[in-house]
């Protein structure tokens, strides 16, 4: 019997995760927790998630994907990157896809995603679709000389991101469009001066209810989120206020079911403008898991099967999560545990089970408290021992 016709009246609980990387991985604890039978389609043996690797295949091939999804009662997501033809077969045949094609459209498309926002009336940095040098050398020339160009599709982690002061700067990235044939274009947008970079989480269920967490502060080395610290200090108030109330506008405006990641820009003149999203679990809610009264993983989870979602209250006056990047040149995390968990018993290490590599997010490490320099301090220091 299909999984998702159920026995009875009992509720069906069988989530399907597509993508086996560390977002799928801590989803299982919350599963478990909640008594959740999580499966995960892996794109390889051996990944983060193998614990619940129902399934090995590759995410692009349809039959794949379709004989994974009979399997299971909601299709979630690990990354945004499954093809829309897809997605929209699932739904066609009856599978209930969280969040769905017409959400995961705008995180698949940094184009199309400038287009809803602006069109919601929503904050966002000036922009404009170029399709050839000379349109850049145009913007360039009404925005200073400079500006920041983006692939419309396939960027993540500081990838397919170039700032650029010359109209040719980018003109490697428009022979692919032009060899690829089908009339892409690139996203050009202001080079943005801002004091720092924040995001606002939150979770909505096809229902409707809507649930925020605090907003936090961000710290992005070599394009990569380094650091996060929960709440954003000097956050309180107005501006809080208005980082919950965009991620609710972007939210409901463009139909997302499950967790919503809104990044943004706070500006030297103390505007706030919308970044990027991801329409899934996303590492600046890491630190939620020890941080918060419901972590992200376990409302990603509620939100998709409709249920209520829980409280996003702080447990600790301040959470810092701090990523382990690139890991141990020689070893395993494992390795350096007898030092780190003697030396920083407060915190909490996570592992995601990939062997260490330049630049790759392995882990990470959170600490709470009511001292923010204190807790910054605990949080780096332990996740400085398993960096060479």
């Amino acid at each position: 019997m299909n999984a998702r016709t159920g026995i009875g009246e009992q509720m069906n609980t069988t989530v399907g995760v597509i993508g086996g990387g560390q977002l799928a991985r801590m989803m299982i604890p919350a599963a478990v927790n909640l008594g959740i039978d999580i499966r995960v389609l892996a794109e390889n043996e051996g990944m983060s998630a193998a614990l619940a690797a129902f399934a090995v295949g590759d995410y692009r091939d349809r039959e794949v994907v379709l004989a994974f999804a009979e399997t299971v009662d909601v299709v979630t997501f690990d990354h945004e990157h499954v093809p829309q033809e897809i997605l929209r077969l699932l739904v066609a045949r009856g599978v209930a896809v969280h969040p769905g094609p017409d959400a995961l459209l705008y995180a698949q498309d940094k184009l199309l995603m400038r287009e809803r926002l602006t069109e919601l009336g929503l904050p966002v940095p000036d922009w404009a679709r170029v399709e050839n040098s000379a349109e850049l050398g145009v913007f360039l020339a009404g925005h200073g000389g400079r500006a920041v160009v983006k692939t419309a599709r396939g960027g993540y982690d500081g990838k397919g991101v170039r700032l650029v002061s010359h109209e040719h700067d980018a003109d490697d990235w428009f022979t692919a469009l032009a060899e690829d044939g089908n009339d892409g274009a690139l996203l050009v947008e202001e080079l943005v001066e801002f004091r720092r970079e924040l995001a606002q989480q939150v979770a909505r269920r096809p229902s409707g209810e809507v649930a925020v967490w605090p907003v936090v502060e961000t710290v992005q080395k070599d394009g990569v989120c380094a650091e996060v610290i929960a709440p954003a200090p000097l956050s309180e108030g107005r501006l809080a206020e208005l980082a919950a109330e965009i991620a609710v506008r972007v939210a409901d405006g463009i139909g997302v079911t499950g967790m919503l990641a809104v990044e943004l820009f706070e500006t030297t003149d103390g505007r706030l403008l919308i970044n990027e999203l991801a329409m899934r679990p996303h590492n600046s809610g890491h630190w939620s898991i020890e941080g918060s009264t419901t972590s992200q993983f376990e409302q990603h989870l509620r939100a998709v099967l409709d249920l209520p979602l829980g409280a996003t209250t702080n447990r600790d006056p301040w959470s810092v999560m701090v990523n382990i990047i690139g890991g141990p040149m020689e070893g395993s995390l494992a390795d350096r545990y007898p030092v780190a968990l003697a030396e920083h018993p407060s915190a909490k290490v996570h592992n995601y089970g990939k062997a260490p590599r330049p630049g790759r997010k392995v882990g990470h490490v959170t600490v709470g408290g009511s001292d923010l320099d204190e807790v910054v301090y605990e949080a780096r220091a332990t996740a400085a021992v398993f960096q060479d």
